[in-house]
Protein backbone atom coordinates (compact mmCIF):
# COMPACT_ATOMS: atom_id res chain seq x y z
CA UNK A 1 0.00 0.00 0.00
CA UNK A 2 2.82 2.39 0.90
CA UNK A 3 4.58 1.64 -2.38
CA UNK A 4 1.41 2.29 -4.35
CA UNK A 5 0.92 5.60 -2.56
CA UNK A 6 4.51 6.58 -3.32
CA UNK A 7 4.03 5.82 -7.02
CA UNK A 8 0.86 7.91 -7.09
CA UNK A 9 2.64 10.77 -5.33
CA UNK A 10 5.49 10.56 -7.83
CA UNK A 11 3.06 10.77 -10.76
CA UNK A 12 1.40 13.83 -9.24
CA UNK A 13 4.77 15.46 -8.62
CA UNK A 14 5.84 14.84 -12.22
CA UNK A 15 2.63 16.34 -13.57
CA UNK A 16 3.12 19.53 -15.58
CA UNK A 17 0.91 21.64 -17.81
CA UNK A 18 2.95 20.60 -20.85
CA UNK A 19 2.55 16.93 -20.03
CA UNK A 20 -1.19 17.33 -19.54
CA UNK A 21 -1.63 19.15 -22.85
CA UNK A 22 0.45 16.60 -24.77
CA UNK A 23 -1.61 13.78 -23.29
CA UNK A 24 -4.82 15.61 -24.24
CA UNK A 25 -3.59 15.99 -27.81
CA UNK A 26 -2.75 12.29 -27.99
CA UNK A 27 -6.23 11.40 -26.79
CA UNK A 28 -7.89 13.78 -29.25
CA UNK A 29 -5.74 12.53 -32.13
CA UNK A 30 -6.73 8.96 -31.32
CA UNK A 31 -10.37 9.23 -30.29
CA UNK A 32 -11.57 12.67 -31.42
CA UNK A 33 -12.10 15.85 -29.46
CA UNK A 34 -15.63 14.84 -28.43
CA UNK A 35 -14.23 12.00 -26.33
CA UNK A 36 -11.87 14.22 -24.36
CA UNK A 37 -12.76 14.74 -20.70
CA UNK A 38 -10.82 15.62 -17.59
CA UNK A 39 -11.60 12.18 -16.19
CA UNK A 40 -10.16 10.37 -19.23
CA UNK A 41 -7.20 12.70 -19.25
CA UNK A 42 -6.50 11.90 -15.62
CA UNK A 43 -6.77 8.18 -16.34
CA UNK A 44 -4.26 8.45 -19.19
CA UNK A 45 -1.82 10.26 -16.91
CA UNK A 46 -2.43 7.89 -14.00
CA UNK A 47 -3.77 10.58 -11.65
CA UNK A 48 -7.09 11.72 -10.28
CA UNK A 49 -8.86 14.29 -12.44
CA UNK A 50 -8.69 16.80 -9.60
CA UNK A 51 -4.89 16.80 -9.86
CA UNK A 52 -5.16 18.34 -13.32
CA UNK A 53 -6.71 21.50 -11.92
CA UNK A 54 -3.41 22.40 -10.25
CA UNK A 55 -2.07 23.08 -13.75
CA UNK A 56 -5.14 23.80 -15.92
CA UNK A 57 -8.11 25.86 -14.80
CA UNK A 58 -10.70 23.76 -16.63
CA UNK A 59 -11.35 21.94 -19.90
CA UNK A 60 -11.54 25.24 -21.80
CA UNK A 61 -8.05 26.05 -20.57
CA UNK A 62 -6.90 22.62 -21.77
CA UNK A 63 -8.39 23.26 -25.22
CA UNK A 64 -6.69 26.68 -25.36
CA UNK A 65 -3.37 25.04 -24.57
CA UNK A 66 -3.87 22.24 -27.11
CA UNK A 67 -4.61 24.72 -29.87
CA UNK A 68 -1.58 26.77 -28.89
CA UNK A 69 0.64 23.71 -29.28
CA UNK A 70 -0.77 23.04 -32.76
CA UNK A 71 -0.11 26.65 -33.77
CA UNK A 72 3.42 26.18 -32.48
CA UNK A 73 3.90 23.24 -34.87
CA UNK A 74 3.32 25.44 -37.92
CA UNK A 75 6.56 26.59 -39.53
CA UNK A 76 6.98 30.33 -39.88
CA UNK A 77 9.83 31.28 -42.27
CA UNK A 78 12.43 33.77 -41.11
CA UNK A 79 11.92 37.48 -41.66
CA UNK A 80 13.10 38.77 -45.01
CA UNK A 81 11.74 35.87 -47.07
CA UNK A 82 9.59 36.93 -50.02
CA UNK A 83 6.00 37.14 -48.79
CA UNK A 84 4.63 34.67 -51.36
CA UNK A 85 7.26 32.08 -50.47
CA UNK A 86 6.65 32.69 -46.77
CA UNK A 87 2.86 32.42 -47.07
CA UNK A 88 3.19 29.26 -49.18
CA UNK A 89 5.48 27.53 -46.67
CA UNK A 90 3.26 28.56 -43.81
CA UNK A 91 0.12 27.26 -45.59
CA UNK A 92 1.71 23.91 -46.46
CA UNK A 93 2.94 23.49 -42.88
CA UNK A 94 -0.47 24.47 -41.47
CA UNK A 95 -2.22 21.83 -43.58
CA UNK A 96 0.25 19.20 -42.41
CA UNK A 97 -0.34 20.15 -38.77
CA UNK A 98 -4.12 19.96 -39.24
CA UNK A 99 -3.85 16.56 -40.92
CA UNK A 100 -1.90 15.34 -37.88
CA UNK A 101 -4.55 16.79 -35.56
CA UNK A 102 -7.93 16.66 -37.39
CA UNK A 103 -9.84 17.77 -34.29
CA UNK A 104 -8.08 21.16 -34.35
CA UNK A 105 -9.71 22.61 -37.47
CA UNK A 106 -12.87 23.71 -35.68
CA UNK A 107 -10.93 25.12 -32.72
CA UNK A 108 -8.00 27.03 -34.24
CA UNK A 109 -9.77 30.36 -34.60
CA UNK A 110 -12.31 29.93 -31.82
CA UNK A 111 -10.25 30.61 -28.72
CA UNK A 112 -11.29 33.59 -26.58
CA UNK A 113 -8.02 33.44 -24.64
CA UNK A 114 -5.36 32.52 -27.23
CA UNK A 115 -1.92 31.48 -26.07
CA UNK A 116 1.50 32.91 -26.98
CA UNK A 117 2.13 30.63 -29.98
CA UNK A 118 -1.30 31.49 -31.37
CA UNK A 119 -0.70 35.22 -30.98
CA UNK A 120 2.83 34.94 -32.39
CA UNK A 121 1.50 33.09 -35.44
CA UNK A 122 -1.14 35.68 -36.24
CA UNK A 123 1.25 38.55 -35.64
CA UNK A 124 3.83 36.96 -37.95
CA UNK A 125 1.33 36.57 -40.80
CA UNK A 126 0.15 40.15 -40.53
CA UNK A 127 3.69 41.45 -40.03
CA UNK A 128 4.97 39.61 -43.10
CA UNK A 129 2.21 41.06 -45.25
CA UNK A 130 2.55 44.57 -43.85
CA UNK A 131 6.34 44.50 -44.33
CA UNK A 132 5.73 43.49 -47.95
CA UNK A 133 3.73 46.68 -48.46
CA UNK A 134 0.19 45.42 -47.90
CA UNK A 135 -2.25 47.95 -46.49
CA UNK A 136 -4.13 46.93 -43.36
CA UNK A 137 -7.20 46.19 -45.50
CA UNK A 138 -5.25 44.12 -48.04
CA UNK A 139 -3.48 42.22 -45.27
CA UNK A 140 -6.86 41.38 -43.73
CA UNK A 141 -8.21 40.26 -47.11
CA UNK A 142 -5.17 38.08 -47.83
CA UNK A 143 -5.19 36.50 -44.37
CA UNK A 144 -8.89 35.69 -44.58
CA UNK A 145 -8.62 34.19 -48.07
CA UNK A 146 -5.61 32.04 -47.19
CA UNK A 147 -7.00 30.71 -43.93
CA UNK A 148 -10.38 30.02 -45.51
CA UNK A 149 -8.63 27.94 -48.15
CA UNK A 150 -6.32 26.12 -45.72
CA UNK A 151 -9.06 25.16 -43.27
CA UNK A 152 -11.69 24.49 -45.94
CA UNK A 153 -9.47 22.31 -48.13
CA UNK A 154 -8.14 20.31 -45.19
CA UNK A 155 -11.63 19.76 -43.78
CA UNK A 156 -12.80 18.49 -47.17
CA UNK A 157 -9.74 16.27 -47.43
CA UNK A 158 -10.35 14.76 -44.00
CA UNK A 159 -14.01 13.99 -44.69
CA UNK A 160 -13.54 12.28 -48.07
CA UNK A 161 -14.45 8.57 -48.14
CA UNK A 162 -10.81 7.73 -48.85
CA UNK A 163 -7.48 8.93 -47.49
CA UNK A 164 -4.25 10.10 -49.09
CA UNK A 165 -2.54 7.08 -47.60
CA UNK A 166 -4.75 4.83 -49.71
CA UNK A 167 -3.50 6.58 -52.82
CA UNK A 168 -4.94 6.04 -56.26
CA UNK A 169 -6.30 2.61 -55.30
CA UNK A 170 -8.66 4.09 -52.72
CA UNK A 171 -9.81 6.84 -55.08
CA UNK A 172 -10.31 4.36 -57.92
CA UNK A 173 -12.36 2.06 -55.71
CA UNK A 174 -14.71 4.85 -54.62
CA UNK A 175 -14.96 6.27 -58.16
CA UNK A 176 -15.65 2.81 -59.51
CA UNK A 177 -18.41 2.26 -56.97
CA UNK A 178 -20.00 5.57 -57.94
CA UNK A 179 -19.81 4.79 -61.67
CA UNK A 180 -21.57 1.49 -61.12
CA UNK A 181 -24.61 3.39 -59.93
CA UNK A 182 -25.38 5.17 -63.21
CA UNK A 183 -24.83 5.07 -66.96
CA UNK A 184 -21.80 7.10 -68.20
CA UNK A 185 -24.06 9.14 -70.49
CA UNK A 186 -26.32 10.02 -67.56
CA UNK A 187 -23.66 12.17 -65.85
CA UNK A 188 -21.03 12.49 -68.60
CA UNK A 189 -18.85 15.14 -66.97
CA UNK A 190 -18.70 13.28 -63.66
CA UNK A 191 -17.81 10.06 -65.48
CA UNK A 192 -15.12 11.87 -67.46
CA UNK A 193 -13.56 13.31 -64.29
CA UNK A 194 -13.60 9.93 -62.58
CA UNK A 195 -12.10 7.97 -65.47
CA UNK A 196 -9.68 10.52 -66.90
CA UNK A 197 -8.40 11.97 -63.62
CA UNK A 198 -9.47 10.47 -60.31
CA UNK A 199 -8.89 6.88 -61.40
CA UNK A 200 -5.51 7.57 -63.04
CA UNK A 201 -2.49 5.93 -61.36
CA UNK A 202 -0.82 8.20 -58.82
CA UNK A 203 -3.76 10.54 -58.31
CA UNK A 204 -4.10 12.01 -54.82
CA UNK A 205 -6.69 14.58 -53.90
CA UNK A 206 -4.22 16.22 -51.51
CA UNK A 207 -2.03 17.18 -54.46
CA UNK A 208 -4.70 19.70 -55.43
CA UNK A 209 -3.85 21.79 -52.38
CA UNK A 210 -0.63 23.38 -53.59
CA UNK A 211 -2.02 24.01 -57.08
CA UNK A 212 -4.94 25.92 -55.62
CA UNK A 213 -2.67 27.68 -53.13
CA UNK A 214 -0.47 29.00 -55.94
CA UNK A 215 -3.52 30.31 -57.80
CA UNK A 216 -4.64 32.16 -54.68
CA UNK A 217 -1.20 33.62 -54.00
CA UNK A 218 -0.93 34.79 -57.61
CA UNK A 219 -4.35 36.40 -57.34
CA UNK A 220 -3.39 38.18 -54.11
CA UNK A 221 -0.16 39.32 -55.78
CA UNK A 222 -2.06 40.83 -58.71
CA UNK A 223 -4.56 42.51 -56.39
CA UNK A 224 -1.72 43.99 -54.33
CA UNK A 225 0.06 45.28 -57.44
CA UNK A 226 -3.12 46.99 -58.62
CA UNK A 227 -3.54 48.96 -55.39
Amino acid sequence: MATRAKRAAKRRAALTRERILRAAINLADRDGIESLSMRKLGQKLGVEAMSLYNHCQNKVDVLDGMVDIVFGEIDLPANGVDWQIAMRKRAVSARQALLRHPWAIGLMESRATPGPATLRHHDWVLGTLRTAGFSIDMAAHAYSILDGYIYGFTLTELTLPFSNSEGAAGVAEIAGNILEGFRPDEYPHLAEMAVDRAMKPGYKYGDEFEYGLDLILDGIHRAQDSV
